[in-house]
């Protein structure tokens, strides 16, 4: 949907517009049907009808669940919080710079902390972007490592939590950018040679400059054109510096610790994903809007079940029978 002088464009516009559930409906048919027809998500038919009374729809099709909601499909699906609070909530998470805790969501919105947690979760799933487009032109390589500080812990829990030096007990982090451009994070398990450069040329076109620190991990790649910036002697030398991925870092932790204080390592990708989506529509022509359009257009097709989130499901796979 474009903006109009009727849309939102501010948080108070956004609270007050998504607060009737006839603009959630609007917006929603519009994320999901471009052409504006309602179709059944279990059987792609248009044969459908709606029901006002019950806001669902009946299709006519011949399988199990006849009716549906605007949620069925999405990452709003089985929710039992409305959708005037559920698009609220999005405009929240994906314009606030530093991110926004489920404490403060679970306030505002008069729902309970742990269900404000999971939206927030189901939210981040959306704004993954999953582009198969290589990064190209000026690229930075970076990594860092996200964990408590030594000195702030428990000495009993330091005991158990830190068994090295340096890094070697905290969550690896690494990202790609491309200057001028979008950037892409992940988590990695070590910095070694065979984990590092896989990525790197899956998401780089080959012939590229980049740009990294002299890790030994980024040794070998002749398909680019490899230029390394000494950290023990200098961080900027001309163009040759990894200062575009250290803001990104900076931008990543400021929410992590500012804002969510603890996360488990468990849930460090998605918190990722969502640092991401902000950097990567900095610049959208739209402003706030157009931020909340794009994440909107990414609901569709993705499911994420709280058994999944807190990893039960894992460990029923993974427990003896």
């Amino acid at each position: 949907m474009k903006q109009t002088d009727s849309t939102p464009k501010t948080l108070l516009e956004a609270v007050k517009f998504f607060g009737a559930y006839e603009n959630c409906h609007k917006f929603m048919i519009a994320a999901r049907w471009s052409d504006g027809v309602v179709r059944c998500p279990n059987c792609g038919s248009d044969h459908v009808t709606y029901l006002a009374k019950t806001r669902r729809w009946k299709c006519y099709g011949k399988h199990p669940r006849p009716q549906f909601t605007l949620k069925v499909g999405t990452v709003f699906e089985d929710s039992p919080i409305p959708l005037e609070k559920w698009l609220p909530t999005l405009w929240l998470i994906v314009n606030c710079k530093n991110g926004i805790s489920s404490y403060e969501v679970g306030r505002a919105l008069g729902v309970t902390q742990k269900s404000a947690w999971f939206m927030l979760h189901r939210l981040r799933l959306a704004m993954q972007t999953g582009s198969l487009m290589r990064l190209q032109g000026e690229v930075e390589v970076d990594k860092t490592f996200i964990g408590g500080r030594a000195r702030n812990m428990h000495e009993s829990k330091r005991r158990t939590r830190i068994t090295g030096r340096g890094g070697e007990s905290k969550a690896i982090a690494f990202g790609i950018l491309e200057r001028g451009g979008h950037v892409r994070t992940q988590v990695i398990p070590d910095r070694v040679k065979e984990t590092v450069q896989p990525i790197i040329k899956q998401h780089v076109l080959a012939g590229s400059v980049l740009y990294s620190d002299e890790m030994g991990g980024y040794r070998g790649m002749d398909e680019f054109e490899h230029k390394v910036i000494d950290h023990a002697v200098e961080y900027v030398n001309g163009r040759i510096h990894t200062n575009g991925m250290e803001n990104f870092w900076s931008l990543l932790k400021r929410g992590l610790k500012g804002t969510y204080v603890s996360v488990e390592p468990f849930h460090l990708f998605r918190y990722l994903d969502e640092q991401s989506f902000r950097y990567n529509t900095r610049k959208d022509e739209d402003g706030d809007f157009g931020r909340f359009q794009t994440a909107l257009s990414r609901i569709v097709g993705k499911r994420l079940t709280y058994d999944a989130l807190i990893g039960k499901a894992e460990m029923e796979k993974q427990r003896p029978c």
